[in-house]
């Protein structure tokens, strides 16, 4: 014989949430919504008493059995210009879309302003979760969207000062590959371009390009460019390089829009004084001409990264998921096209 079920266990309100921050409604209304003119400490206070009354939980819990939590789940991107970001929302669609969820693609052009307008409108149109790769050095502000029931999940650069899940490229590792591949192939001056100086994917590959090339003594510190973020930038950083006295033997290119960047100058110059060239992510274009890459599985990165939200979704009390993948050097052409 079946067990009667029991009372329902009633969920927590913001009314209940309200009196235990001994604040007014409105004020715990404005604070969950992560409106920006409510005190620290009042919103301290709020995601306290949230937190006690387990309301993250229960709010999502009821906005979805109640149909008002639409089933799309947000990504924001860096830069739509950057095709590797179009290869991660295929990749998160790919994984969503068995599940009856869409993927609502944003874009923050890297400036963390407009990201977090862009958070705060998703998280307002009742996405479930959303998915970040993030221009904000501090994410603690998230916690105001995760306090409304909304998981966050950071994919491509890491989360800093918050409690979330996150999956990145071992981008050190990344660095480290490129610069054995030159110094074993001979070379001593090799220069770096890179994205923004802050972007973590930068300092990760450049550390690992440091690991490598400081301790065998090659003269590449005097021969790195940043901010190099778009192909024009990455173009006049090369041209740069190849104007010095003694210019390098070799060029890493931080990403797929600097090498673009580097091959458009090099290819103004005679193949005799082209440089050896490395660039990060595998294009198509780079590998109809045969240029030698480090890159990441950026399907598996996006997949996983919808794993973690959906995941996150059914069961917030799991522990928290912090994954980095591997990179791998692909060779072609010795290094030179």
């Amino acid at each position: 014989m079946q067990t009667p079920a029991g009372p329902p266990v009633a969920r927590a309100t913001l009314a209940q949430v309200a009196e235990r921050a001994g604040v007014s409604l409105k004020t715990a209304s404005r604070a969950l919504a992560g409106e920006s003119y409510v005190s620290e400490a009042t919103l301290a206070r709020v995601l306290a008493a949230a937190s006690a009354l387990d309301y993250q939980r229960n709010t999502a819990a009821s906005l979805l059995a109640s149909g008002r939590l639409a089933d799309s789940i947000g990504l924001v991107t860096g830069d739509f210009t950057n095709p590797f970001y179009s290869a991660l929302a295929q990749a998160v669609e790919d994984e969503l879309r068995p599940h009856g969820i869409h993927l609502a693609v944003a874009n923050s052009r890297e400036s963390a302003e407009q990201e977090w307008r862009t958070v705060q409108d998703l998280a307002d149109r009742k996405t479930k979760a959303l998915i970040v790769v993030s221009a904000m050095p501090d994410h603690a502000e998230y916690a105001r969207l995760q306090a409304r029931g909304i998981p966050i999940v950071f994919v491509d650069r890491p989360a800093e000062h918050i409690e979330a899940d996150s999956v990145v490229f071992d981008n050190r590792a990344g660095g480290r590959l490129a610069a054995e591949h030159l110094r074993d192939a001979g070379h001593r001056r090799i220069a770096f371009i890179g994205d923004y100086s802050w972007l973590p994917t930068f300092v990760q590959r450049s550390a690992g390009m440091g690991d490598v090339l400081d301790e065998a003594g090659a003269d590449w510190r005097g021969l790195l460019r940043t901010d190099a973020h778009d192909v024009a930038s990455a173009r006049a950083a090369t041209a740069s390089l190849l104007a010095l006295a003694e210019p390098p033997t070799a060029i890493v290119a931080g990403n797929n829009r600097v090498l673009l960047g580097a091959v458009e100058e090099l290819a103004t110059r005679e193949r005799a004084d082209r440089p050896a060239v490395i660039g990060f992510d595998d294009v198509e274009w780079a590998r109809v001409l045969g240029i030698t890459v480090v890159t990441g599985d950026v399907d598996a990165l996006g997949r996983r990264a919808a794993q973690f939200a959906m995941a996150r979704l059914n069961d917030r009390s799991s522990a928290l998921e912090r994954a980095s993948l591997p990179m791998r050097l692909i060779v072609r052409a010795q290094s030179r096209w």
